[in-house]
This record gives structure tokens, sequence and C-alpha cells, in this order.
């Protein structure tokens, strides 16, 4: 079902025009606008996730994860669609695409498990490092699914800045056991987000895109706190409501990452997906500044050199994208 485009926010109706692929008419100024706004939103986006990671990983052992995730999920989307019917009216609601607005809430439901779940259990800036080989996984994913040119310098930013989350992620992967795997399926379910932000680009304003994502998120996340509690899993099992301080930290999570999805969603509509990825690095920089205020957890001078590289490869994309 489509949606006449001027009933869109004339923002995302004017941008929408300019989400072109990048390979095509690559030196026209309003292509270099459009990718460096992309990254602007993008680093945005994900520095607040990172905020709101903390917030999220300061109700561990409150509350299980799964239903800290399809609280925070739940009261999104009905914020997001009292925001919406306030502002655009009743006619603001409908379907575009449906197929892949269930399989974005699938994937961001299966993201948000595993990493809540992570920082429940693992140091913040040690899950944050694990969870960046998600833009090396957009870069591939994008090239084969989306059939996007991905350009030699995106790989070597990617590249530079793996390398800086390697050096900050000692001890090697393998000290935390299985807990590990979880930050990777977070990284994995994250690219295919974004691959599918790509992929309904232009389908919709940008609030209904956001309120559609948690409309569809917030269902797999309940079915798994269903799940995981009458498997009486250890840890997962629900045993008294939410207390005062989750239902706190979820309304704030719930406002304060949908803003940074919606930054996210708009960067990926401006460039192409592998082009804004490497912004995601800056949630480890926000993760580590998180450590240090407020679990007093110092990076020492090998996690700083690893910070210093991940903030090169930025700058290296920024500096491409706009000499291109």
């Amino acid at each position: 079902m489509n949606r006449p485009s001027s009933n869109m926010p004339p923002m995302v109706e004017s941008r929408a025009a300019l989400a072109r692929d990048p390979r095509v008419d690559g030196n026209d100024s309003h292509d270099h606008s459009s990718i460096s706004s992309a990254m602007l939103l993008t680093l945005a986006g994900f520095a607040s996730l990172s905020l709101g990671d903390a917030v999220i990983k300061s109700a561990a052992g409150l509350w299980p994860s799964t239903g800290v995730a399809a609280l925070r999920f739940t009261l999104g989307a009905v914020l997001l669609g009292l925001l919406l019917l306030v502002r655009s009216g009743p006619s603001a609601f409908f379907l575009p695409m449906p197929k892949y607005q269930i399989a974005r809430g699938a994937m961001l439901a299966t993201a948000t498990l595993a990493f809540f779940t992570s920082i429940f259990l693992m140091p913040l800036a040690d899950a944050t490092a694990i969870l960046f080989i998600s833009p090396a996984l957009t870069a591939l994913l994008s090239a084969w699914l989306l059939k996007e040119r991905v350009a030699p310098h995106i790989w070597v930013a990617s590249v530079i800045a793996f390398i800086g989350v390697v050096l900050i992620l000692r001890p090697n992967i393998a000290n935390f056991g299985p807990t590990a795997a979880l930050p990777l399926i977070a990284a994995l379910a994250m690219s295919g987000v974004m691959m599918l932000n790509r992929k309904v680009a232009g389908s919709g304003g940008v609030l209904l895109m956001q309120f559609l994502l948690a409309c569809f998120t917030a269902p797999f996340l309940i079915l798994a706190t269903i799940a995981a509690h009458y498997a009486s899993i250890e840890g997962f099992t629900i045993t008294a409501p939410p207390p005062q301080w989750v239902w706190i930290v979820c309304v704030v999570v719930a406002c304060t990452s949908s803003v940074s999805h919606m930054l996210i969603y708009l960067g990926t509509t401006r460039a192409s997906a592998a082009v804004v990825a490497p912004m995601v690095y800056v949630q480890l920089l926000v993760a580590l500044l998180v450590g240090v205020f407020f679990y007093q957890d110092y990076p020492d001078l090998q996690a700083m050199g690893g910070a210093v590289l991940i903030i090169a490869s930025g700058l290296y994309l920024w500096q491409r994208s706009r000499a291109a």
C-alpha cells in the first residue's frame, strides 16, 4: 500500500529524492551534501544509543533483560503512536511494504535481546566493542543483497576501525565464553536492520517508519519474554511486576532510543548503508566515557590507542566522501 508523497513531512519528501546510489552523478553537490548529512545523522544516532545502553545497564538484576526489552519497545510504540496521531491525525497510519516492516521488527528484536542480555552480563565497553563487527558485515551485505557498490576506501575505514576495536577488546573474545556470542548476534541483526531501512527508504515519513519499527519489534520481544519465562530459564523468569526504577528506565530509553533510531533511519535514506555504517563506532567512544564517569572503568593506553584508530577511520571516511 503506497502513500502519496505530498503527505510526507517536507524535509523527508525533499531528502527522499536525494537518497540516490552514490555512484550515480557522483560529482553532484547535492550528493556530497546528502552523504555528509547522512554521516552526521547516524553519528548522532549511534552516540545517543550508547547513552541509552548505559541507562539500561542500571536495571541489571532488577528484572529480566527480555522483560526490560519488551517493556521498552511497548512503551516506545505507544509514545510514537500518540506523537504521530497528534502531529498528523489518523490518516497518517498506513502500512507500506509490510513484509519488510515485519522483517525490520524481527531483526531489531533479535539485536535488542542479544545486546540487552550481553550488557546485563558483561562490561558495557566490552559488549559494545564486540558489537563493532557490524559495519564490516553491513558493507558485505550491502554489496551482496542491495547490489550497492562498496568503494575501497569504505573497506579501508572499516578495517582501521575494527583494528581499533581489537585493541580495546583484550583479552581475547574467547575469554568471555558463550556470552561473547550475544553481541556478535546483535551485530549481525543490526546489519540486517540497516539493510532493511535502505529497502523501505522513502515509503513513508520518518515518524511513521519508527512507529512501525517499534510496533513490529514489541510483539517479538513479548513472545520471547513469555517463552523464556515458561521455559524456566535461569535469570529470565518473571516473579514480580517491574519495579519503579525499571519503569523509569524504560520510559527514558523508549524516548531517547526512538530519537536515535529515527536519526539512523534518516541517515540510511541519504546515503548507502555501507557509507554510514562505520559511524556506529562512535558508540564505543561513548561507552568508554560512560565507563569512566559511571562505572569508574578507566581505559589504559592500549584502549586509548584503539579509540584513536576508530576516530581516524571516521575522519578518513568523512574526508573521502567530501573529496569524491
